[in-house]
């Protein structure tokens, strides 16, 4: 269901669901989940969309693979991910570090 905000006007609930429509026709891979519909005279009118967030998955490079999860990973594979050493970097590693243009 899509909220529809109509703003300095009125339209009629056919009008709104055509508007609906139409965004659903454009816009068919997001997921919106309101409008905003400013009525601008009897011809025209600005809508903004508001889209629901897609939620993302983090994927990194994990000794050689790319990789979501760990979870399909083998008991070696873990191991090594378990085993790994993490490098710090530190303010004071870069203290003599100078550039001459």
């Amino acid at each position: 269901m899509i909220k529809v905000n109509v703003i300095g006007g009125t339209l009629s609930d056919a009008e709104k669901e055509a508007y609906v429509q139409r965004a659903r026709t454009l816009y068919p891979e997001k997921r919106i989940n309101e409008m905003n519909i400013t009525v601008v005279d009897d011809d025209f009118v600005d809508i903004e969309y508001h889209y629901d967030t897609t939620p993302f998955q983090r994927i990194r490079r994990v000794t050689g693979y790319l990789a979501g999860t760990l979870d399909r990973f083998n008991n070696a594979k873990k191991a090594e991910v378990r085993d790994r050493v993490k490098h710090d970097v530190t303010v004071s590693d870069f203290e003599d570090v100078y550039l001459e243009a």
